[in-house]
This record gives C-alpha cells, structure tokens and sequence, in this order.
C-alpha cells in the first residue's frame, strides 16, 4: 500500500572527492519541508515561487581528515586549511545523534530526497554512518530527483544529448530562466533543489511512491 509522505528532507553533501576517490563529506545540509507547503507554495505579489518559510534545517561543515582533491576544492570553495583554522569537527557519533534528533522532530512518515542520490549522496552517507558503527533508526525513504526528472521531464528529439542536461544548475535555468544564487555548496544547492521540486511538484508527489527507495536498501560507497 502506497504511504504519504509527510516529510520531505531535501539533501546535499560536498566532499573531498568522487565516488571512486573514496570520499570523506566536507559539507552537509538537510532541510525539512512539511507535505503541506509543497502542496501549498508560497508565491510573491509577481506569483513567482518562494522558498517555503516554515522549514528544518541542519548545516554542517565538517573535517574529513582525509586531503580534499584539487577539483573538489575548486568548485567547493573548500579546503582542509579552511576547516581546520575554523575548527570542524569530523563526523563522529555525536554528529549522528543529531541528525537523528533531526529525523525524529519531523512530522512521519520522511523521505529523504538528493540529486544524483542513488549513485552519490546517500551511498556516501551511509559510508559515514558506517564509520561511526551507526545508522539512521526507524522507516526512513529516500528518492533521487535526477531519476524523477528523467521521467517528467524528458530531453526532447530537438535537443543533442549531453552529460550537463540533468545537473541541478541547468534544469533550474530551463525552469526558471536565470541562474541558481549558490552552487557547489551544501545549502545552495539544497535550495536549488528544492525550488525545483517546487516547480514540479504535483509531478514530483505523483512518482514518489514508484520511485523511492527503503533506506536499508541504499548500499555503502565503500566500506570505511
């Protein structure tokens, strides 16, 4: 039997790397939107959308310990420099515990949502609660966005398939015709997304359901 959900908690990690890099997260950040203001958006007097105003949020930069590659630097703004004259932290069991307290603050049952979730963000995830000897507690979905959108929004014959056609910046600017404020950090891509779904989002609800996923079912990047 199909669930609401009423949760959903837009998702972004930045990182030292790529998957095959074996990553450590630098950056991570989940906001929690009620069901009730994706069904009901915000708009100003123009009727153009608005982030939703009642919201979760965690941000978190974190120490990976591990060199952040040169590429992951350059687009993140990030260095290991950076996060340690600041003071991160690395992930560790307390850092769990609160993204566990998050969880459970919100209204159930929660879907976790990610661009490129399936393959990147969740995986990482999972590694890092690993790491720790943990993992999220209780019924918890995840769904990727990048999946839903290849469904509704398909490339169309007049256009040449390319790599870039389904990154978060190029289907915000096909959406909404200007660029994203922030990219390739944790809450501006976050945002991205979520005014994404928003534009989407009787889509988005229409298809959750055939193309989330158990969390239990998300396997590690890696095995820390």
């Amino acid at each position: 039997m199909a669930q609401t959900f009423q949760t959903y908690i837009f998702l972004d990690l930045e990182s030292t790397g790529l998957a095959h890099d074996c990553p450590r997260i630098t950056e991570i950040c989940l906001v929690a939107v009620h069901l009730h203001s994706l069904q009901n958006p915000e708009r100003d007097e123009a009727g153009d959308l608005l982030l939703p105003h009642v919201v979760d949020k965690v941000c978190l930069c974190v120490d990976p310990v591990i060199p952040l590659t040169s590429k992951a630097a350059h687009m993140t703004g990030l260095s290991n420099e950076k996060l340690s004259l600041n003071q991160k932290q690395s992930f560790s069991p307390e850092l769990l515990g609160l993204l566990r307290d998050f969880l459970e603050r919100q209204d159930q049952p929660i879907c976790l949502v990610a661009h490129n979730g399936f393959s990147y963000d969740f995986p990482l995830l999972k590694t890092e609660l690993q790491r720790v000897q943990g993992d999220f507690s209780g019924p918890l979905s995840c769904l990727d966005s990048c999946k839903v959108l290849r469904t509704i929004d398909p490339i169309p014959n007049s256009v040449r398939i390319w790599k870039g056609y389904y990154t978060l910046p190029e289907v915000y600017r096909r959406f909404f015709g200007k660029e994203p404020q922030r990219s390739h950090c944790a809450e501006g891509d976050v945002l991205t997304l979520l005014m994404i779904f928003l534009h989407k989002a009787q889509d988005f609800l229409r298809w959750v359901n055939i193309m989330s996923l158990s969390w239990a079912k998300i396997v590690p990047m890696y095995t820390p």
